[in-house]
């Protein structure tokens, strides 16, 4: 699996590229050519540009969740996506109308109007997307430290209710020597993730993670999730996106050279 950092917070010294408060990743695997989240403006198509990569070729674009800044991205690319019919994976919750006080915060297009456009794929349940990637579906809460939160609200079946983000999903890569795990924010809790990936691949056999880990406060659930990460010997820690400088700090402080700087051009080669 070859993955390039198309959109994210940072952007990777000596590399003149664009950055936002978003997240977008190319991937290939095989022939398949694959769009993880597509952030909140057009800049992850000036991006690509500036990279040599065409992304007019994928097939695929799975969507983290439905917030703004993974999923906006999206009307600018429905010309694209009707030409060919591009795949688009996500929760079946991921395009309901979701809002945070009275700051609308979901996807720009609802499912029936990105559905003339995509040939949506919705799963509560793992899928694959690729011979060795696979969409993990709803996440459960597995780990103590790790129980759900609400954040703003989500309409479902016309009446809005808090959103406990059940549609925050992740990829994960089956590689020769273990798992590689993608995530968008994490909402759903990085290391419920992580185990849920263990489960559904059937390994213990981590070689990394990469993505918003929604860490933000020096607390108690920093605490563990680090202890999580050293007790599991994962090897290769891409915090970015959503983890605070402070809880970046902390990992740093604990982990060492664990933990690897992301920003927009990072270039991962996982085998």
């Amino acid at each position: 699996m070859r993955l390039t950092v198309l959109v994210d917070n940072n952007t990777i010294n000596d590399k003149y590229y664009f950055g936002e408060p978003a997240v977008c990743y190319y991937i290939e695997d095989g022939n398949h050519k694959i769009l993880f989240d597509v952030g909140y403006s057009d800049i992850f198509k000036k991006n690509a540009r500036l990279m040599n990569i065409n992304i007019d070729e994928i097939d695929s674009i799975v969507i983290s969740h439905g917030h703004e800044d993974h999923s906006n991205g999206l009307k600018y690319y429905l010309d694209d996506a009707r030409k060919r019919k591009i795949k688009l994976y996500s929760h079946p919750l991921a395009f309901n109308k979701k809002k945070l006080n009275s700051e609308m915060i979901c996807s720009p297009y609802s499912y029936d109007l990105l559905n003339d456009y995509f040939n949506i794929r919705t799963s509560e349940k793992p899928i694959n997307i690729s011979k060795n990637i696979i969409f993990l579906g709803q996440i459960p809460t597995i780990l103590d430290f790790e129980k759900r939160e609400s954040m703003g609200n989500i309409k479902i079946d016309g009446v809005y209710k808090s959103d406990y983000l059940y549609d925050d999903s992740a990829i994960v890569y089956k590689g020769s020597k273990g798992i590689f795990i993608i995530t968008g924010c994490s909402h759903s809790g990085i290391c419920n993730i992580i185990e849920y990936a263990k489960k559904v691949c059937k390994t213990t056999k981590v070689i990394g993670v990469l993505g918003g880990f929604h860490l933000i406060k020096d607390d108690e659930k920093l605490n563990k999730t680090i202890e999580y990460f050293s007790k599991n010997k994962i090897n290769n820690i891409y915090p970015c996106h959503c983890t605070s400088l402070l809880a970046k700090s902390r990992f740093i402080s604990k982990l060492n050279k664990k933990v690897k700087e992301v920003g927009v051009g990072l270039k991962l080669n996982i085998k």
